[in-house]
C-alpha cells in the first residue's frame, strides 16, 4: 500500500527502521526484511549504518526504481555546503545515484540553509522528495512559510500513547504526510502487555504489534517499524488483512497521555544534548 506524497511521489505506508541496528547486525537484517518483502528502507547518517544498508541493497538484486530509501542529515552539518557535502557522502555509503526521501533529522541549528541545500539537490533531480523529522508545528509551519518547497514528510514520534491527532491535522492542511518513529513506544507504559490493545488483538487473530500498525495504517499515518527478527518482520507486514472498528479506533484513542514518553525538542537540556551530539 503507498501514500502519494505532495509532489506526486509514491511512497509505501509501510517501511522498515534501522534506528540502533548495530552496524555489524545491518546488512543481515536489512538483507532479511528486503527478502521478507520490505521495499521503503529507512536510516541516517547518525545511525552509522548507511554503508551495510547499501551492501544489503547492492546484493538484493532488486531493481532501483522498486526500492524507497530514506536517510536523514545530523545538525552539525548545516551550510549549504556542507550539507551538499554530507549528502554526496550518505548517497556514496548507501551506493545510490539518488535518493527517495531526505530528512533534516532534528530542528536545531541552522536547518533554514540545510533546507535550502535539499531545495537544490531536490531540484537537480538527486532526491526525489525532502522531508524533516522531529519538527513541532509552531518550526514546521514557519518553514513552509519562508521556502519554495513544502516538506513532503514530518516524521515524528506516533505512537498510542502519543498521537499527535492535532499534529497530524495540521500537516494535513499544509501537504505534509506524518510519518511515526517509535510506533510500539520501545514497548514503554507496558505497550505490549496492554489490556485494551491484547483484547483488540484477540478479536482478530492479531498480535498487540499488528493492531498498532494497523491503526496507523488506518490513521494514514505512515510507519518504519523495525525488529532484527525475520518472523517479526514477516508478521509486522501481515497487517492488511484486516479493518479495526469504529469502536476499537476510540478505545485505542483514549489511550493517548498527549506526551513524550522519549524527550522533547522544546527542552533546553535536551537541545544543548542533541546539539552537542556529533556524528563523523
Amino acid at each position: 500500500m503507498n501514500l502519494t506524497l505532495n509532489n506526486g511521489v509514491r511512497m509505501p505506508i509501510l517501511g522498515f527502521g534501522v534506528f540502533q541496528v548495530p552496524d555489524e547486525q545491518t546488512e543481515q537484517v536489512v538483507t532479511d526484511a528486503l527478502a521478507a518483502g520490505y521495499r521503503s528502507i529507512d536510516t541516517a547518517a547518525s545511525y552509522g549504518n548507511e554503508e551495510a544498508v547499501g551492501r544489503a541493497i547492492a546484493s538484493s538484486g532488486i531493481p532501483r526504481d522498486e526500492l524507497f530509501v530514506t536517510t536523514k542529515l545530523w545538525i552539525q552539518h548545516t551550510g549549504v555546503d556542507t550539507a551538499k557535502r554530507e549528502f554526496d557522502k550518505s548517497l556514496r555509503n548507501l551506493g545510490l545515484d539518488y535518493l527517495d526521501l531526505y530528512l533534516i533529522h532534528q530542528p536545531l541549528g541552522d536547518y533554514y540553509s540545510s533546507w535550502h541545500a535539499m531545495q537544490e539537490l531536490y531540484g537537480e533531480g538527486l532526491i526525489r522528495a525532502i522531508g524533516v523529522s522531529n519538527f513541532h508545528p509552531d518550526r514546521l509551519v514557519d518553514l513552509i512559510t519562508h521556502n519554495d518547497v513544502v516538506p513532503a514528510v514530518n516524521q515524528v514520534e506516533t505512537h498510542p500513547f502519543f498521537q499527535r491527532a492535532a499534529d497530524q491535522q495540521l500537516m494535513r492542511e499544509h501537504g505534509v504526510q506524518i510519518e511515526s518513529w517509535g510506533p510500539f513506544a520501545e514497548g514503554r507504559n507496558d505497550l505490549f502487555t496492554n489490556p485494551t490493545l491484547t483484547e483488540i488483538g484477540k478479536a482478530h487473530g492479531k498480535s498487540v504489534a499488528q493492531v498498532v500498525l494497523r491503526w496507523l495504517i488506518q490513521r494514514d499515518v505512515a510507519v518504519i517499524p523495525k525488529s532484527v527478527r525475520p518472523d517479526r518482520m514477516a508478521e509486522n507486514l501481515d497487517v492488511f488483512d484486516f479493518d479495526l472498528t469504529a469502536d476499537e479506533l476510540a478505545r485505542i484513542a483514549a489511550l493517548d497521555t498527549g506526551s513524550s514518553l522519549f524527550f522533547d525538542h522544546r527542552d533546553p537540556a535536551m537541545v544543548t544534548w542533541l546539539g552537542g551530539r556529533r556524528v563523523d
